[in-house]
């Protein structure tokens, strides 16, 4: 049965939101075209420059031929001259695996334990809570390279520095996602426990770390992959790792061995993430 009022008000509501779109559109227009303005963005620029950007890609190419392709490291153009750095940055690479790995895993027990101090759902006191989440915006406030000159500076070049900024950063951006996950959780168990009887580490043991889980799990994978790829970008002001070889091969103007290192970057990451993806299908989803 049509009813005229009722297409009267939603006609109305239609029309506000699509009056509160457009505003909202042309207001963030306007602000994003002044901070372009304000940042002397141009585009010509950006549209003629970007063609160099190919050109270094370009250069960054290994000369390759087929003929000499498995000839021995000595002749130029096979796959053993492309590589003959293979020696030194595969122990590189291995390092900056284990410093990403070291650093999440002991990042991801540390979060865990804030997380459920930070949260609001939790019954810690809110004067602990609002301390907790002041220190962790702290911590992920401050950039890893900052982190890590500053370490640099205090214990010298090596993976320590590396190790203490990825983790100090890795804390401050995992228990923000880890708190705010437990406060999305459902009260119900929890109040169910409470009404069982349950204390406090029961309740959030019980009921809200099964829920929480699959996140946790997937946030700790997401974040072992931006570790490694930051631990070499960390390597370029000495905090250890394959960020030094590729700093070096950059100044050197060695562009082959540029693209080799990208290269292992790249497979490594691949790796990382494939795996990630079954470990967390076999702890959540129970599947072999």
């Amino acid at each position: 049965m049509h009813n005229p009022d009722f297409e009267h008000y939603y006609q109305q509501i239609r029309t506000r939101q699509k009056r509160d779109t457009l505003l909202w559109s042309l207001t963030l227009a306007l602000l994003y075209l002044g901070a372009g303005k304000l940042s002397e963005f141009n585009v010509y620029t950006l549209w003629s420059s970007f063609p160099h950007f190919f050109d270094y890609l370009a250069e960054t190419l290994p000369i390759l031929h087929w003929q000499l392709l498995f000839a021995d490291g000595h002749t130029e153009g096979s796959l053993a001259y492309w590589g003959y750095r293979l020696n030194i940055q595969l122990p590189l690479i291995w390092e900056t695996l284990n410093l990403a790995l070291a650093s999440t895993l002991v990042s991801v027990g540390v979060s865990m334990v804030l997380a459920f101090l930070a949260a609001g759902n939790t019954q810690v006191p809110q004067g602990g809570q609002i301390s907790l989440r002041a220190l962790v915006a702290f911590l992920r406030t401050m950039p890893e390279l900052a982190w890590a000159v500053m370490f640099v500076m205090a214990f010298g070049i090596g993976v320590i520095p590396g190790f203490l900024a990825l983790t100090l950063h890795t804390i401050g951006s995992l228990t923000k996602l880890f708190y705010e996950a437990i406060e999305s959780t459902s009260d119900k168990p929890v109040r169910g426990l409470a009404a069982c009887g349950a204390g406090v580490m029961q309740r959030m043991r019980f009921g809200q770390w099964p829920q929480v889980k699959p996140a946790f799990l997937s946030y700790s994978f997401m974040r072992l992959e931006i570790n490694f790829r930051q631990s070499t970008i960390l390597g370029l002001v000495g905090a250890g790792g394959i960020g030094q070889e590729l700093m070096t091969n950059i100044k050197l103007d060695r562009y082959d061995q540029v693209s080799m290192t990208m290269l292992l970057i790249i497979v490594v990451v691949s790796v990382l993430d494939t795996l990630s993806g079954r470990i967390r299908q076999r702890i959540v989803e129970g599947k072999k």
